[in-house]
């Protein structure tokens, strides 16, 4: 093998160097899956006989036999589906008529609406650009400050990482060998803090300065019958299939499979009963779908190829030994591990930070006896205030790209940046009180 032929300093650390040179490759933008494979053939030739990759069909058959992956296409259809056939915009203008009479209303219904698009589709991307189509318009429209508007659909476009039933949470389960169940539940408490902690900013500084957050124009008409019968036609059935989605699961009753599929059925029986079904809309859902779930499980294979060649020539014992090395207390050691997602959450997808990096680091965190229902939440938490942090966010970037042109990326830092604040505190109030996590699961469990 060549790497009888390296320096001590290379062959000792290879598993390092290959970390190290796939997470130098992705921040330079070349394909997920490519580079996995490639870095993960190139150091299986350079440590190990070839060989040792009959392992890999074996390990994607465990893959494919995991029902639990079915789940990822049904909520991403569902999603999509309440999006496209344009139910997202009636949520929002029916919130938005709601709230229209408080200062800041208009942004309370943004952070709503942000928390059920959010929660539906689980993909950062859809739901910050979403959202900033058809909120940041509007709010400017009504007198809104800049800073204010935007920070506000960035932060609310975020929350599709914590709200169960979250994509991020059903691929966790798997790699943390955690319920997706409990996941969802766990995720319950952490993510109504964060959406009241968003609303009572929003609430304060339209109080302090109600010249940032007027009341909605035109805000004289009467809350008669036909007002009513809107909020009820709009509400109601989409708040009804997320509980009807989460409460299969929350009672046992399903599992998130057959609650996704659930789930995907009921927004198609929405978008018909709001007469925006049609053959176009199935067609864009149906194409969007595939190719979101395709690309989360090529990049799974890719991810499987490398975790393999980096557990065969010892890559988890080589980290391990470093930490002890450090002589590092549990908490020290959890502490690095989330400044390190945290750092990575700036230049590489959850998907991939997920698949990678998670592998690797849940066991040496379990090692420490930490529980792992309580750090993937920690973990998703993390992940979503880094999405949001400047100056290098994905939904900064994402929502810069759909603003009006009026919108400075300044206008977007100085907005968000409240919001990071209450991303930061709600993740040191999860990890100071684990129970805000593992409470809501203990009670279902009757313990």
């Amino acid at each position: 093998m060549f790497i009888d032929y390296l320096p001590p300093l290379l062959a000792d650390y290879l598993p390092g160097w290959m970390f190290l040179l796939l997470t130098f490759l992705l921040m330079l933008g070349f394909p997920v899956t490519f580079t996995l494979l490639g870095t993960a053939l190139t150091f299986a030739v350079i440590g190990l006989d070839l060989a040792f990759f009959d392992l890999l069909p074996l390990r994607l058959w465990g893959i494919m036999q995991n029902s639990t992956f079915i789940a990822v296409p049904l909520f991403v259809f569902m999603g999509l589906m309440l999006e496209k056939s344009g139910l997202a915009e009636s949520l929002l203008e029916t919130m938005g008529l709601l709230f229209k009479k408080v200062h800041g209303g208009l942004a309370v219904s943004v952070v709503v609406v942000g928390a059920l698009l959010g929660a539906s589709t689980g993909i950062v991307g859809a739901t910050v650009v979403t959202m900033g189509l058809l909120s940041v318009p509007v709010m400017l429209n009504h007198g809104y400050a800049k800073s204010l508007a935007t920070g506000t659909v960035a932060a609310s476009g975020t929350l599709g990482q914590i709200i169960p039933p979250s994509i991020i949470l059903v691929l966790l389960g798997d790699i943390l060998g955690v319920s997706v169940g409990d996941l969802f539940l766990g995720a319950v408490i952490p993510g109504l803090i964060l959406v009241g902690l968003y609303i009572s900013y929003i609430l304060f500084i339209s109080k302090i300065k109600p010249e940032q957050a007027p009341t909605v124009k035109d805000n004289d008409k009467p809350y008669d019958k036909a007002f009513l019968w809107q909020v009820v036609k709009t509400l109601v059935p989409t708040l009804g299939l997320m509980f009807a989605v989460l409460g299969s699961i929350f009672m046992g009753i399903a599992t998130p499979t057959e609650s996704g599929a659930m789930g995907a059925v009921g927004a198609l029986v929405l978008a018909a009963f709001h007469g925006r079904l049609n053959i176009e809309v199935v067609r864009q859902v149906s194409q969007t779908t595939t190719k979101l779930t395709s690309m989360v499980f090529i990049i799974l294979v890719g991810a499987n190829a490398f975790g393999l060649v980096f557990r065969g020539m010892g890559g988890d014992m080589v980290i391990r030994d470093f930490l002890e090395n450090l002589d590092f207390v549990g908490w020290q050691v959890l502490l690095t591990v989330m400044v390190l997602v945290f750092i990575l959450g700036f230049f590489l997808d959850f998907i991939e930070i997920c698949f990678i990096h998670i592998p690797i680091l849940a066991p040496i965190i379990a090692d420490y006896g930490y529980n792992p229902l309580w750090f993937g939440i920690l973990f998703a938490i993390n992940l979503q205030t880094s999405f949001m942090t400047p100056p290098f966010g994905f939904s900064l970037f994402f929502l810069k790209g759909v603003c009006p042109p009026q919108i400075r990326t300044m206008d977007i830092y100085r907005g968000v940046i409240p919001f990071v604040a209450i991303q930061i505190f709600t993740l040191l109030l999860v990890a100071l009180w684990p129970q805000i996590v593992t409470w809501l699961p203990a009670m279902a469990y009757g313990e």
